[in-house]
């Protein structure tokens, strides 16, 4: 009996160390349960940090695309009424040479007219009035041409065909 009982007190030693030792491993099951459950915590929460970063990055792009767009709508706009405003500052370009030569060849015919006449003897007083009429030829003599006021403008429009 006393080995039985030796037994017996062997056995529920070993089942009470046993016991301590299935705590110990519970205890050690729960602490990494725990720490595995706070790294998550950790992980979920970096990840919610990086996700509102890039969130805010995406207003911020957003913003910035609108005040591009809308200057380069702008840029646009100001680089069409440009283009018109050279389109016309041309065509009155285009006129003003045409005019231009039109006095020049004017000018040719009347110096022309005047060496010729001169040549042959003549005051050009008739020359003047074939090219520009009695009317105006009054205005007008040989040294006209020198004017007293050199900023004066000429009336170009009495010179269109």
């Amino acid at each position: 009996m006393a080995s039985s009982g030796g037994n017996s007190s062997g056995s529920n030693q070993k089942l009470q160390n046993s016991g301590s030792e299935g705590d110990l491993m519970d205890q050690r099951k729960r602490k990494r349960m725990q720490s595995n459950r706070e790294s998550a915590r950790r992980s979920r929460q970096r990840k919610q940090n990086h996700l509102d970063e890039l969130m805010a990055q995406v207003a911020q792009l957003r913003k910035e695309n609108s005040q591009i767009t809308t200057t380069t709508n702008m840029t646009t706009q100001q680089y069409a009424k440009v283009e018109a405003e050279n389109s016309v500052l041309r065509a009155q370009m285009d006129e003003l040479s045409q005019r231009l030569q039109s006095l020049n060849e004017i000018l040719d015919y009347i110096n022309s007219t005047a060496a010729a006449s001169t040549s042959a003897g003549f005051d050009g007083a008739f020359e003047m009035d074939h090219v520009f009429g009695a009317d105006q030829s009054s205005y007008m003599n040989h040294n006209s041409w020198n004017m007293m006021y050199p900023n004066q403008p000429i009336m170009a429009d009495m010179f269109m065909y």
